[in-house]
């Protein structure tokens, strides 16, 4: 359930053009078979099944029976999945015990850079089939399928509680751990209410972006967001479109300077927070097809790894400098190999914004124009092996 309220009051001097929406004009990604092989692993029973049991488990407010069930049917899912790495971040609404589920995915290459994929689990009045029992199967399903999926990025599977009452367990997330542990997020993804309405044409989902003070973190958003909208019409039947992103579980993290993206229904239900918030009032093939859209984002920004054995214990054995880092108008490679690279350097939504061939060196100076961030570096040789990989800041 996205809340409005919660935000507009502090961020009501952005001009009312933020409040239009903006459609997509497809960007260059390179379509990638592998990823469409993955996504169509991908099964509408698989989902379905999952919407009947988050129905069967009832009203999930915060106190009922039904919420602490519904955690444990969450972690179990996981277990079964194979997944070991499972935290519960409990604490106390009230008198009330509730609980956020973490559930961690290492990357290969960057553990300790996240990408954070969530949606709430608890509901308001109803069972919340579509706010947000389909976030909720979809988040369990991408893990499913991402399970033997090796990634350069960590990923976090987050099942947020309380955010019906106003992004609870999302803000004691925030402000309990991330915060605190300085935690470096690549990028929030929420899913929240991407069900539909039965009977209706569900064809088009949103794709949400940051437009909202501090600007800091705006730009990366949008960037995301229009690799979002490409992936989701490349790997699934929807059209796209973009508007600004409010009242959900990103709120905490977009607010503290992290880069978030999400989804929400383009075709608003009238049937959240009511006992008609059902599986025969939304459209399953909606929640499949995001579902589609969602595993395919989320391998393309973790980094799917998809190399020979060799080529990686080649990257572990290169050791290229890489000075100075952060960087003014250049900086110096020094490669103990002697050979021809080539060195590529991408924003953090994955376009590539610099390429430049060197032949056989011991240094280099390189020169890259672009505008001040943080952008990852990829340097392989002429055989296409990865011999680096990492951040590169400009100042």
């Amino acid at each position: 359930m996205h809340f409005k309220y919660i935000i507009l009051a502090s961020i009501s001097f952005l001009p009312k053009v933020c409040l239009l929406f903006l459609f997509i004009n497809l960007a260059a990604q390179e379509f990638d078979p592998s990823i469409m092989d993955k996504v169509n692993e991908l099964k509408y029973d698989s989902i379905y099944q999952k919407l009947q049991k988050f129905e069967s488990l009832g009203i999930k407010q915060v106190g009922t029976p039904a919420l602490d069930v519904t955690a444990e049917w969450i972690i179990a899912q996981h277990q079964l999945y194979g997944y070991s790495g499972i935290e519960v971040d409990s604490f106390f609404y009230g008198p009330n015990h509730v609980y956020n589920i973490i559930v961690t995915k290492p990357g290969m290459v960057y553990p300790d850079t996240y990408l954070i994929v969530d949606g709430h689990y608890d509901t308001y009045n109803g069972p919340g089939v579509n706010d947000n029992g389909s976030g909720t199967a979809i988040v369990l399903e991408v893990a499913r399928l991402m399970a033997n999926v090796e990634t350069k990025y960590s990923i976090k599977f987050i099942h947020f509680t309380i955010e019906e009452l106003g992004l609870i367990g999302s803000y004691h997330y925030v402000d309990s751990i991330v915060i605190p542990q300085q935690m470096d997020i690549r990028l929030v993804f929420n899913i929240d209410e991407v069900g539909g309405v039965a009977g209706e044409v569900n064809n088009t989902i949103t794709c949400e972006r940051d437009e909202w003070a501090p600007n800091s973190n705006n730009a990366a958003s949008a960037a995301f967001t229009d690799t979002l909208a490409t992936l989701t019409e490349q790997y699934s039947d929807l059209n796209t479109q973009i508007y600004y992103a409010y009242g959900s579980d990103y709120v905490p993290f977009m607010l503290n300077g992290y880069v978030v993206t999400g989804f929400y229904e383009s075709n608003e239900s009238p049937y959240p927070h009511s006992i008609n918030d059902s599986l025969s009032n939304l459209d399953p093939e909606y929640v499949f097809q995001v579902a589609r859209a969602s595993l395919a984002a989320i391998i393309y920004f973790a980094g799917n790894i998809d190399i020979a054995s060799d080529q990686k214990e080649f990257i572990s054995q290169i050791d290229l400098n890489i000075s100075p880092n952060p960087f003014g108008q250049h900086f110096e490679i020094t490669n103990p190999l002697n050979e021809t690279i080539q060195i590529r350097l991408f924003d953090l939504a994955g376009k590539l914004m610099f390429k430049s061939t060197v032949q056989e060196f011991s240094s280099a100076t390189i020169k890259p124009v672009l505008k001040p961030g943080i952008y990852l570096i990829n340097i392989i040789n002429t055989d296409g092996l990865i011999l680096y990989e990492g951040k590169a800041i400009k100042k």
